[in-house]
């Protein structure tokens, strides 16, 4: 949860009257559901990322329920995730009744490593769900080779990469289909919700089957489905906030490239490694702090600038790892365990001023020195809030 006495906090959402002049217009409408917004949403988020459709959702964890339902994956099948992530991209995979199966992650990115990818495949593997950490692409080259090979579909949780591109194109349709996220910690928010895009003319019609009740026409339900709609209200909030992305990513690399100048040559503290071939979205900053992680986390709160770790291991949460059914995923993810200590999310949206940006850096340096100066202390387990 947010820390509410944090002088700095994480994440400050872009909204003001331009969005709520849109709400007032859809109110104004009568039409509050099924209507032109949710249409006209899709449609310029997908065309934001060169995809042919665009679908909306309710939330971004119904959205990856959907994209999954989509591709008819259910009881018996395996998916292939990462554990440093939000748990929602390992419990949409329950929902459906498949099983998550947990791959090993880059250490410099915190993306799904390929070669670990590869090594989990086995015959019940019915798709790859890659994760955008922090909004910076992973290796979907190397990703969409072992998914070929195999012949299973590579889907994308992009819920942090809006606008984020992978060799100069957009991310959303490496894989077969993929989801964002607009919560209020995202680059862009309307409140809750989410879009899947996709090039298949024929998932995107199961996808808005699933997404209103199965019906092809009033009352008529061809198929099983849901109310994941995102209401027009959102909608309209979400076409204000699309057009304020580009500047707000500006804004978000230049904190980003200010943080690491002041940061880089700090001893025990390590930057966030850029790939010179993404451009990433920022949603995170995250630093890695070996041994020192859960002192600084504690330091920098003690000093009113809100951190956090983004994200402690899916594998290790209480619903995975009272599962007996599969014990390999816990023994085999060395990079994600050594991460997982050592991970630290800073302040990075936005709206912050040069000085905050110069407050933070001179926090971290200040927990970092008091840190590294008691070599023989050691952390302790981070508080469930505070994570």
């Amino acid at each position: 949860m947010p820390d509410s006495n944090a002088r700095i906090r994480l994440a400050s959402p872009h909204l003001g009257e331009e969005e709520a002049a849109a709400v007032g217009r859809v109110l104004r409408s009568g039409v509050l559901t099924n209507g032109p917004e949710n249409e006209a949403f899709g449609q310029e988020f997908a065309d934001r990322h060169q995809a042919a459709f665009g679908v909306t959702f309710c939330t971004g964890t119904s959205a990856l329920h959907a994209m999954l339902l989509a591709e008819g994956i259910g009881p018996g099948d395996e998916v292939i995730v990462p554990s440093v992530t939000f748990v929602a991209t390992a419990t949409s995979v329950c929902h459906v009744g498949a099983t998550p199966v947990f791959a090993d992650i880059d250490p410099r990115t915190f993306n799904l490593d390929p070669a670990s990818v590869a090594a989990r495949i086995t015959p019940a593997t019915r798709a790859v769900m890659t994760v955008h950490y922090a909004g910076q692409p992973g290796d979907l080259d190397g990703l969409a080779r072992v998914c070929g090979a195999a012949g299973v579909p590579l889907l994308e949780d992009a819920a942090q990469a809006a606008g984020a591109e992978y060799r100069g194109r957009p991310v959303g349709t490496f894989g077969r289909s993929a989801m964002f996220s607009f919560t209020p910690a995202k680059n862009i928010t309307t409140g809750e919700g989410g879009v899947v895009l996709t090039n298949d003319p024929d998932v995107a019609e199961r996808l808005k089957l699933l997404r209103n009740h199965g019906q092809t026409g009033l009352y008529h339900h061809e198929s099983l489905g849901y109310n994941w709609r995102l209401t027009e209200m959102q909608a309209a909030i979400g076409r204000v906030q699309l057009g304020k992305l580009d500047g707000i990513l500006r804004r978000k690399q230049w904190i980003a490239e200010a943080l690491t100048q002041r940061l880089a040559s700090l001893p025990g503290l390590t930057t966030p490694h850029q790939v010179p071939s993404v451009r990433g979205t920022w949603a995170l900053y995250t630093c890695l702090l070996p041994g020192i992680r859960d002192r600084v986390l504690a330091d920098l709160l003690d000093q009113g600038v809100e951190a956090r770790i983004y994200f402690p291991p899916v594998h290790r949460q209480p619903l995975f790892a009272r599962r007996d059914d599969d014990t390999r995923d816990a023994a085999e993810l060395p990079v994600t365990e050594d991460v997982a200590q050592a991970m630290l999310s800073l302040p990075v949206h936005h709206r912050l001023t040069e000085a905050e940006v110069a407050e933070i850096a001179d926090a971290v340096t200040l927990a970092v020195g008091r840190a590294t100066a008691s070599p023989n202390a050691t952390d302790q387990p981070t508080p469930a809030d505070v994570r």
